[in-house]
């Protein structure tokens, strides 16, 4: 909640002085007697609690006024954002073999696409600084999130990943990698990379893995390659060999770029790039940070026009005075 004016909200403390100082006055008699004799006989008199219940519709409607002045408002706030970082382009496998529950934490089996994902969440939270973006690919490369600075946004987007999320049936290496490419071509900063996590070999798409790595080079674009999948594990599985990475593409696509491959088998292995990503050269940039506002002032407004016509009506109707 936002006061965009909150000394509008001091006039709210006159409101009760103005009312005690009117009362106090009192207000003109419709009927002048010479004796209150006269109407000694009339039976059921009672004083009437018309006009106080008016004045307090009087009175809650000019204070509603007064709030719709302070203007409130539901935000977050629009701010700059002095970004001393890097700009990142995550490209996830979300192909069925992520499936694979070759992982073990805490003596529980996880998936490789659970894996990936924890320490993804991770990767984001340690790195308030760069910008990330996201990118998915199987059959087919596509865009999960822009590179953004609104880490909480980003990490909405990863959380609503799934396998089935696209086409899981075959793993597009190269489209995954071009998909990635095109979020970084038109970015300034010194520093662009893309992280690479697939757990298989490249058998679908319209560009090969390493020309895509080739336009990387080209831009300047260092992709680090990370392998998913316990071997172990798989061959005493009985899985075949399309089940692990194909350590030699992702090695050649690392070096060419300058960069480096990583066999992320277990936990603490993926977290290494994390240390690599930390040597690489920052550059600093201010950007805005935009949120949505919902301006509140026209429910005060509204309300109170709403209560001010109905003292007016009932004032000239049911509760009708004397002049």
């Amino acid at each position: 909640m936002v006061i965009v004016h909150p000394y509008f909200l001091l006039l709210l403390a006159l409101l009760p002085l103005i009312a005690w100082l009117q009362g106090k006055r009192g207000t003109p008699p419709a009927f002048l007697y010479s004796s209150l004799n006269l109407v000694k006989g009339l039976t059921g008199l009672r004083r009437s609690r018309a006009g106080a219940f008016l004045a307090a519709l009087r009175w809650i409607s000019l204070a509603l006024f007064i709030i719709a002045l302070a203007q409130l408002q539901l935000t977050k706030s629009t701010t700059e954002v002095k970004a001393s970082g890097i700009d990142i382009v995550v490209a996830l496998d979300l192909s069925g073999s992520m499936r694979t529950r070759d992982y073990d934490v805490n003596g529980q089996g996880v998936s490789r696409f659970d894996m990936a994902k924890s320490v993804l969440e991770k990767f984001v939270k340690e790195r308030p600084d760069d910008r990330i973006g996201l990118v998915i690919f199987a059959a087919q490369a596509f865009i999960a999130c822009p590179m953004t600075l609104d880490h909480d946004y980003l990490l909405d987007n990863i959380d609503r990943l799934g396998i089935g999320t696209i086409n899981s049936d075959a793993t597009a290496i190269g489209d995954g990698i071009i998909t990635a490419l095109n979020r970084l071509r038109n970015v300034k900063s010194k520093s662009k990379i893309i992280v690479l996590m697939t757990d298989g070999a490249n058998n679908s798409g319209k560009i090969d893995p390493m020309t895509a790595a080739e336009a990387a080079q080209a831009l300047g674009v260092k992709i680090y390659t990370i392998g998913l999948g316990n071997r172990e594990i798989v061959e005493r599985l009985g899985l075949p060999a399309g089940f692990l990475p194909d350590e030699e593409t992702l090695k050649q696509i690392s070096q060419l770029t300058g960069a480096r491959e990583y066999r992320g088998d277990n936990t603490e292995k993926l977290r290494g790039i994390y240390d690599e990503i930390d040597k690489l050269e920052k550059t600093e940039a201010v950007l805005k940070k935009y949120t949505q506002v919902r301006e509140l002032f026209p429910w005060f407004i509204c309300s109170g026009a709403g209560l001010l016509l109905l003292e007016i009506g009932l004032a000239q109707t049911i509760f009708r005075r004397l002049p």
